[in-house]
């Protein structure tokens, strides 16, 4: 049994999905702890405070726990986070003082959790193992007008160069982690994401379609945050290019309407193009309700310029939706083009179009899809991933074990 820190600084793994800072590293996080806590381990998940509300500890069940702690205002915007680093990190060490809680290794997700781990891995002498997540240079080499600040980039690569370990979900990134930030290849390891079995499985879709409402339309849906990277205005404009438009609608599951800049831009937008009124943004709704939606949808897209993995594909996936995707990133790794949905290379709508049209129209070929795409996921469970994770720990801890004894 080990006792482990898992470090989620920005983003709390039990916050409500799909609103701003909020998605698939939440769920990463929240499913990691859940499994190592299954197989024994004491699991720690340390994040900032979001809400005056929030209980400084939760229970995840079988030794996991999500603890809170104050790290700046609550309305803290993210761009200045980092300067709340010092906050979070005394309280963090004053209540593992506390606690008398000794830890043989911490797993930092994000730059700015990277941070804290770089300082908490020499501080207690343990392993400190990385997960990105997202890199701020492959953002921006991504999408032209994409912007991420120097200070991001200088502390991803001394995170990256200084950790014992770099976990990531894709060869590609483990190319970028070496040829962008100058990180020995020799520390980074490949290990993909999983998704909840258990959870993500299929719903008859007219049961799906009558527990959210719909009625007698072809629904297109997408699920994740609401942000220009995520290409939601190209997808927009393929909708406006489709054939057989006044029978299909087009749902956005994500964001917080009223209190987003960008989901109100992509509004507008729908209006300017006339498919104002076959768009519907639902904003974010609980990760228990997502099944209803994959299962109800005939096609799960996402068009994204990036993305590390890209985990709504693959709940989409294991309810069995056939996918089509932009090829960027880890989609390559679990979309098998023409068998589970099909991957776009190019970043413009034209080619979103044609696929969605070809799929609308021809029920049988959605369904072959959606059934390989359904194998495909249930190869990949959060199960195996814990597994393969905890290998590497071990690896980690015992060449750190070496190390001090050869020393």
């Amino acid at each position: 049994m080990h006792r482990l820190a898992l470090l989620s600084f920005h983003g709390c793994p039990v916050a409500r999905l799909g609103e701003k800072d909020t998605g698939g590293m939440n769920v990463y996080v929240l499913q990691l702890a859940r499994e190592f806590g299954r197989r024994g381990h004491l699991v720690d998940v340390y994040t900032r405070c979001h809400d005056p509300t929030d209980p400084t500890i939760v229970e995840l069940g079988d030794g996991a726990r999500v603890i809170h702690l104050k790290a700046g205002p609550y309305s803290t915007a993210k761009d200045s986070y980092y300067e709340h680093i010092p906050e979070f990190l005394g309280n963090l060490c004053s209540y593992q003082a506390s606690e008398d809680l000794e830890y043989d290794l911490i797993h930092s997700h994000y730059w700015l959790s990277g941070r804290v781990g770089m300082i908490l891995g020499r501080k207690w002498r343990v392993p400190h193992v990385v997960t990105f997540h997202t890199l701020a240079k492959t953002k921006m080499r991504a999408r032209a007008g994409e912007k991420e600040t120097d200070l991001r980039i200088r502390v991803e690569e001394r995170v990256a160069r200084g950790a014992d370990g770099v976990i990531v979900s894709t060869e590609q990134e483990k190319q970028d982690l070496i040829s962008l930030y100058r990180t020995p290849g020799g520390k980074v390891r490949v290990i993909p994401a999983g998704v909840d079995l258990e959870m993500f499985k299929p719903i008859d879709r007219n049961a799906a379609r009558n527990d959210l409402g719909i009625d007698g339309k072809k629904v297109i849906l997408y699920v994740g945050r609401i942000e220009p990277i995520k290409g939601l205005g190209n997808l927009l404009e393929a909708v406006a290019l489709l054939e057989d438009q006044d029978d299909t609608v087009l749902l956005i599951v994500g964001g917080k309407p009223g209190d987003d800049s960008e989901l109100e831009h992509l509004k507008a937008q729908a209006r300017e193009l006339g498919i104002g009124d076959r768009v519907v943004f639902t904003g974010a709704v609980p990760q228990c309700r997502l099944p209803s939606y994959y299962s109800a949808a005939d096609v799960f897209v996402l068009p994204s310029y990036t993305e590390s993995f890209g985990l709504a594909a693959l709940e989409a996936m294991a309810c069995g939706t056939p996918v089509v995707a932009s090829r960027v990133g880890g989609l390559s790794t679990f979309i098998r083009n023409g068998e589970t949905g099909y991957l776009i290379p190019w970043r413009c709508p034209e080619p979103f179009a044609q696929r969605l049209d070809m799929l609308l129209a021809n029920p049988p070929l959605r369904d072959t899809l959606g059934a390989a795409a359904r194998a495909k996921a249930l190869e990949m469970s959060w199960r195996g991933v814990a597994d393969h994770m905890l290998d590497h720990y071990s690896f980690l801890m015992g060449e750190t074990l070496e190390s001090v004894a050869g020393a």
